[in-house]
């Protein structure tokens, strides 16, 4: 699948001039840099950008989460009502294997204390 990013730097244009934004009033909204910005508005540097960018320059602009990512990808931008689509790049999807995640490293931290303990007892025993 070809991916379309002048499309991409269309919308991204069509809208901040409707919002009447300049090029740094967007970087700031979207915690986007206002490089990646510049070179997504003038389609100087055609280079596959991560779902999160395009997600939080969706969000900063008013729209749907998935907005740009469907005109990227040459599909109708989803309406701001119609919930988001989880294609395990989603925020949510990145927010529940993080918890996964975290639950390991729990886990894990819990069996070092152990081991931890285990070690201190006999060090503790042996030095009578």
């Amino acid at each position: 699948m070809s991916e379309d990013w002048a499309a991409v730097a269309k919308a991204i244009n069509d809208r901040v001039s409707e919002l009447g934004w300049q090029q740094r009033e967007l970087a700031k909204r979207s915690h986007v840099s206002q490089a990646i910005v510049r070179e997504l508005q003038h389609h100087v540097v055609e280079r596959r950008r991560s779902a999160r960018t395009l997600e939080a320059l969706s969000l900063a602009l008013g729209w749907h989460p998935q907005h740009l990512a469907a005109v990227v990808a040459g599909r109708r931008p989803p309406e701001l009502s119609e919930p988001v689509s989880d294609d395990g790049d989603t925020m949510w999807s990145r927010m529940d294997a993080l918890e996964e995640r975290l639950s390991e490293v729990t886990d894990r931290l819990t069996e070092i204390q152990t081991d931890l303990a285990t070690v201190v007892d006999y060090v503790r025993q042996n030095r009578k």
